[in-house]
């Protein structure tokens, strides 16, 4: 449980990105690449070409040119603190605390990131003690000195918290699905596929590259979609009300429309067009 002298960090403050209390870590920090997300190669630590003190110049118009990957990247909180972590120093006067907080940036955002999964499952309505000691230990790493996060197990924090969130998924799914068999699609190619007015009620969609995919209209209430790649899938019409583990990035990397029903704790992309 959350020890008593602290609150439960809020998914929807400390683990949600505010860009104006960040130096612009991703804008600097990250390795891009030149695709259908970015329009060139740019180094990890070498500042973007549109980056103008710490505030991006077409922050209001990255989608049209060409940066459809920094809309939909989210660092769940990360940057601000590790913004905070280091009061007064900046990687553009500092070397050292640059070389720290590019180093940091990943690795937190990994931390919060489960953490943010792990507080949407415990929201669910189906506890369990794994699932609390989970959430304390991400907690307490979310709230570590760098020097702490650098040095833990990431691979192992990230496989403990992974099998406690399927374990969680698989039990909701379950409860919800009554008789029915739900599609097991958990890491399926579904590149391109045409899934309209698919019945995918609490199917399971964890790790499934949907990249492309036509799912205009289709259920996906209670359906697990953990990690699953949504760019450029159509989602016009579908119901993503009950989603579990939907993210906002999985949102802004995907297209649809007024008609798509959103879970409540989720943004309406800007991009989305009016009902067709």
């Amino acid at each position: 449980m959350t020890p008593p002298d602290r609150e439960r960090l809020d998914a929807r403050t400390d683990l949600r990105a505010d860009c104006s209390a960040c130096l612009a870590l991703c804008c600097v920090a990250l390795d891009l690449s030149r695709s259908s997300d970015f329009p060139v190669d740019k180094p990890a630590g070498t500042p973007c070409g549109h980056l103008d003190a710490t505030v991006c110049g077409i922050h209001d118009r990255l989608r049209p040119s060409g940066y459809a990957g920094c809309v939909a990247y989210d660092c769940y909180g990360a940057g601000q603190r590790i913004t905070a972590l280091h009061p007064g120093r900046s990687w553009r006067t500092d070397p050292a605390a640059a070389g720290a907080m590019f180093a940091l940036l990943p690795r937190l955002r990994h931390v919060h990131e489960l953490l943010r999964l792990l507080l949407e499952a415990a929201e669910l309505g189906f506890p369990s003690a794994a699932l609390d000691r989970a959430i304390e230990r991400s907690e307490r790493l979310a709230r570590a000195l760098p020097a702490e996060i650098l040095a833990a197990d990431a691979g192992a924090h990230h496989d403990s918290v992974v099998a406690v969130l399927r374990d969680v998924s698989d039990e909701v799914r379950a409860a919800h699905a009554g008789d029915r068999a739900p599609s097991d699609l958990a890491g399926a190619d579904l590149v391109g596929a045409d899934l309209r007015r698919a019945d995918l009620f609490a199917g399971n969609l964890r790790g499934a590259v949907a990249v492309g995919a036509d799912l205009r209209g289709a259920d996906l209430r209670w359906a697990d979609l953990t990690g699953a790649d949504l760019r450029g899938a159509r989602l016009h019409g579908t119901d993503l009300s009950q989603t579990l583990f939907c993210s906002q990035a999985q949102l802004e990397a995907a297209t649809g429309d007024a008609l798509t029903k959103v879970p409540v704790r989720l943004r309406r992309p800007a991009h989305w067009t009016a009902a067709r």
